[in-house]
């Protein structure tokens, strides 16, 4: 017993310092450690050794490496890295008078601008929890969530006040951006606090360490149900930062244009990364397609974080716009937040380079796989391969392993925890393996595809389908824009396929067309028995279709 414990203790040792030397080799690679001042890295050190991993620790890392370098560019101008490590010092102290805590949450209901980012930095200065609401949250929804996540402020975008009337009145409102509208009513209304006069009025010294661990809650999309709050905590180490650039090629020093929701767990990941990797991030409070080109090309970006559908609103725009800009530039399109049809990620590639790199994950599992530009063009679709140190089990509805090329239930485990909803509960596991909610298989190449979600597979005539295997086929179609198919009760069959299609305008598509296209490249019984075609399919802000409004 004792050889054998005493041999799995080395192989611990072993893996650990493999890891380490991985971790090392990577980020150097990236330039996001070495060359740095003797006298700068004893004060990094130190912040490390006292705040611990944390966007808290990054601003401050970063404004001592290089304090005059851009960190934000937006609507309202430029900020370095040591300008954001002060103002977000004096917004702490602020926040702390208005009663944030260790323990405490801070509300954040913003677009992409500085005051998401600089009250996201104030809240985990004071280990408090940064609760990222949706913009596309209606009434009600806002009300419900703030009642369960009970926020000591709320800051928000003067454009979200009527909306966010419903809320609890005693929450503290502080408004984090208004245009000349938004001020000129609120004048006329009377006092309301905003985050710039917070950070006017606060200090600017540098604060100690909170007792607590900064929290981040994302909610879910909500695209089958009511949206939860996944809670998550500030990793430990940089084994996670490591991991992510071996898969995608980021550098330290570099301009990346998000154009993805922050509150989404894809943005707010780019944002995370933009500290050690000290980039410069490009924000624009509303996506608009033309306007992402420009700025890729004025600002020379190199990484273009987005979700699939703003890559397919970008390639819809006419070919005189698109013909305006070539983005020589752009190493990097990074790609999450829904499913990447294979034709849609070849069709961006093929006009503008080899650079899609697609990220599978959840708001959960955090990471899962990473598929690079090969990849995509050997398996257009593939969700790719797991990162290092990322364990992938397929398993069976008995959670036990399937075989070879079999579909699975797919459970991800990696150094990014999940700490459960803010509810109650949290996702299956299995073996410290976390469930994802999807279902997939690995080719023989070991490239993960997913078939769809666990809980949409149904049973037709006693045949399983997952509609996302007939919504990639019909996706492609020359013919169709865009396209969702669900499951519907059948009295003949138990379940029946339901297809709703948007047409390219002007084509020629109909119910007979689509079924004939199906049966001609599926099994009959996947072909769907209803076919709807509308001008639009409804989705969420980060461009998943809400299925649940189908239905």
């Amino acid at each position: 017993m004792a050889t054998a414990e005493s041999s799995s203790l080395l192989s611990r040792v072993r893996q650990g310092a493999a890891d380490a030397a991985f971790t090392l080799k990577t980020l150097h690679r990236a330039g996001v450690i070495g060359g740095t001042r003797p006298d700068k890295l004893l004060r990094m050190g130190k912040v490390l050794r006292e705040w611990g991993a944390s966007p808290a620790t990054g601003i401050a890392v970063a404004a001592i490496r290089a304090p005059d370098h851009e960190f934000i560019r937006d609507e309202a101008g430029s900020l370095t890295f040591s300008e954001v490590q002060e103002r977000t010092n004096a917004l702490a102290d602020r926040f702390a008078e208005l009663g944030v805590g260790p323990g405490d949450s801070v509300g954040i209901m913003c677009r992409n601008h500085r005051g998401f980012i600089e009250t996201t930095l104030a809240a985990a200065k004071l280990g408090a929890a940064s609760l990222f609401l949706n913009t596309m949250f209606s009434g009600p929804q806002l009300t419900d969530v703030c009642n369960r996540e009970s926020p000591q402020i709320l800051v928000h975008d003067a454009e979200f006040t009527e909306l966010l009337a419903g809320v609890d009145s005693s929450i503290q409102r502080v408004v984090a951006w208004e245009d000349e509208r938004d001020a000129a009513a609120a004048a006329a209304a009377g006092d309301r606090l905003t985050l710039d006069a917070l950070i006017g009025a606060g200090s600017r010294a540098e604060r100690p360490a909170p007792g607590g661990k900064a929290r981040f809650v994302v909610l879910t999309s909500g695209t089958t149900g009511t949206p939860k709050g996944a809670q998550r905590s500030s990793p430990d180490g940089l084994s996670f930062l490591a991991a992510l650039i071996d898969r995608i090629p980021f550098r330290a020093g570099e301009r990346m244009v998000i154009a993805a929701p922050l509150f989404h767990s894809w943005g707010f990941l780019h944002f995370v990364l933009s500290l050690p990797l000290r980039s410069t991030i490009v924000l624009q409070r509303r996506f608009n397609e033309e306007e992402t080109l420009k700025a890729i090309e004025e600002n020379e970006a190199k990484v273009l974080v987005v979700v699939p559908i703003m890559l397919q609103r970008i390639l819809r725009r006419p070919a005189e716009v698109l013909s305006r800009y070539s983005l020589p530039s752009l190493r990097i399109s990074s790609v999450s937040g829904s499913a990447l049809p294979g034709d849609l990620a070849t069709e961006w590639m093929d006009r503008y380079g080899d650079n899609i790199y697609n990220f599978y994950g959840s708001t959960e599992v955090a990471y899962a796989t990473i598929a690079d530009p090969a990849d995509l063009r050997a398996a257009p679709g593939t969700a790719g391969r797991p990162p290092h140190g990322t364990v992938i089990g397929l398993f069976d509805e008995n959670d036990k392993p399937v075989g070879p090329g079999e579909v699975g239930r797919i459970f991800v485990g990696n150094s990014m925890v999940f700490d459960g909803y803010t509810g109650g509960g949290g996702k299956p596991s299995i073996d410290g393996l976390v469930g994802s909610g999807d279902v997939g298989h690995f080719d023989p190449q070991g490239r993960l595809f997913i078939d769809g979600r666990d809980d949409e597979m149904i049973v037709s005539g006693g045949e399983n389908v997952f509609p996302r295997e007939v919504e990639d086929l019909l996706a492609a179609h020359e013919a169709v824009t865009e396209v969702a198919v669900i499951g519907v009760e059948d009295e003949e069959f138990g379940q029946r396929l339901k297809a709703y299609v948007v047409s390219v305008p002007g084509a020629e598509l109909g119910e007979v067309e689509v079924k004939s296209h199906v049966k001609a490249n599926l099994a009959a019984y996947k072909s769907p028995r209803e076919v709807v075609f509308l001008d639009e399919l409804p989705r969420n802000a980060t461009g998943k279709i809400v299925k649940r409004d189908l239905k």
